[in-house]
Order: structure tokens, then sequence, then C-alpha cells
């Protein structure tokens, strides 16, 4: 069976950087939560349409449009692996994926987990800046240029920073995301189902600790049989129905509810 790989992980602990990695070393297919929403709306697609209708409207979108994207999605892959990032967020978002997963008769692998140390990760954050011209990345403590103001790729003058990248905001973000992801932990601990990795040390050796989960002495690497068009298109189309039978009032709660889970 293709497998399911989950990255769980804070902002700033590398789950891009470190699912292109993987989708190079063993040919899995990365799935982002904000890709796949900004292809769906792009394409028009009905769920694509029911996420535009609710981002236009200043709302946040509901777990049952985001898994309906996903299952759209999966529609296209057939036969290949697949790493998510950002999905799932919630332990409602976690069972949802558990029925789209089942009628595709497919099931979660692995839910890897890349742990950070907070106070190591605030500095790395709100340290990090880069050059305006280039892009090239630096930082205040682990990374200064040669020549103080000037950029050593493109001699480039002129820096930036993120307006978000502050002390305070990183902390907040890293509380936000614990609680939050603190419940996912426990269900895909409790199915054994968890893995964790250290993500405080260099790309190279968090690309070595994932390689040893998902390689040969990990998880096997094999491919499934493609779910057929009409379970695939019942299941997008039950999520889509749900979210449209969402009331008023219950939009005006997850409007209220906490902005960690906006995407």
């Amino acid at each position: 069976m293709a497998p399911v790989l989950i990255l769980l992980g804070p902002p700033g602990a590398g789950k891009g950087t470190q699912a292109r990695m993987l989708e190079d070393d063993f040919g899995l297919t990365q799935l982002s939560t904000g890709d796949m929403l900004r292809a769906a709306v792009a394409t028009g697609s009905p769920a694509g349409l029911a996420a535009k209708s609710v981002m236009q409207a200043g709302g946040l979108v509901s777990d049952e449009i985001v898994t309906a994207v996903l299952a759209e999605k999966l529609a296209g892959i057939t036969g290949q692996g697949i790493i998510l990032d950002g999905y799932p967020r919630t332990l409602a978002q976690a069972k949802a994926l558990d029925g789209l997963l089942t009628a595709q008769g497919r099931a979660v692998s692995a839910a890897i987990s890349l742990d950070v140390d907070d106070a190591a990760m605030i500095d790395r954050i709100a340290g990090r800046f880069t050059c305006a011209n280039c892009g090239e990345g630096y930082h205040d403590t682990h990374k200064l240029p040669a020549k103080s103001g000037v950029c050593d790729k493109c001699g480039g003058a002129t820096f930036k920073r993120r307006a978000d990248d502050t002390a305070e905001t990183v902390r907040d973000r890293l509380a936000a995301y614990h609680a939050q992801t603190a419940p996912l932990i426990a269900f895909y601990a409790g199915r054994g189902q968890l893995e964790r990795v250290g993500a405080m040390g260099s790309i190279a050796e968090i690309r070595q600790s994932l390689s040893r989960i998902v390689g040969p002495r990990g998880l096997s690497i094999q491919m499934g049989p493609a779910p057929s068009e009409e379970v695939v298109q019942k299941t997008i189309d039950r999520y889509v129905k749900a979210h449209r039978q969402v009331s008023a009032t219950e939009m005006e709660k997850e409007k209220d509810a906490d902005q960690a889970g906006r995407y």
C-alpha cells in the first residue's frame, strides 16, 4: 500500500524543506494545505468554489472544505505515496482523514513530529533577515554578512525582516501550535503511528533521521491500487454538501474561533 505520511511541526521547524527532500529521496508527493487550497480556488473545483466563498467573506475555511480539497487532490494521484504538510491540524480533521483514506483503501502510515526547543526556535526565527535584492538569508547570531551591511551574494546594501518575526510573535505562534497539536500527538501516539524527530539539528541531520523512518528499515514504499472515481466523487460530494449545510450562526462561531486555525 502506498504510504501516507503526516508531518507535524511548528512554524520554522522546516516541514516544507524536509517534505521536498522526502519527495526527492523516495518519490513521494507533498500535499501542502495552503498550496492545495490556492490550486482548488484557481481551478474553480467544487471544493475550491466553496473555499473561495468563505475566504471572500473573511471566514475560516471549515474542516469539511479542507478535507474535500484533499479528496479532489488525491483523485488525481494514482499509486503514489504522499506527505501531508499542514493537515490534519485538529482532531476533527484527523478523524475526517481516516474516513477519507478508508474509503480509498488507504491508511495513515506514520505521523512524524518535528520536535523543537522553543527558546532556540524563538532565537532562530526572531534573528533572521534577508537581502532585499536577492533574498539571501542571514541571522543576527548565526550568519552575518562577511562585510557589515553588504550582501555576500549580490553586494546589495538593503536588508529586510518579516514583520511577524519578532520574539513575542514567535512565542505566541509556538504556544498556539502546542495547544492545537497536543491532542494530535496523543491521538497518533495512542495508535502506535507517531514518530518523533529532533528538528534542532542541521538540515542534513534531520533528513537522515527522516530517511531512517521512511526508508527501507522503516516504512515500505509500495504502490497501492488507485481509488475508483465513483468512490472519490462520493467522498467529495459528501464533504462539500456538509459545508453547504453550515448555518450562518455556525459560520459566525467559526469566525470567533482561535485564529491559529486560519489557512
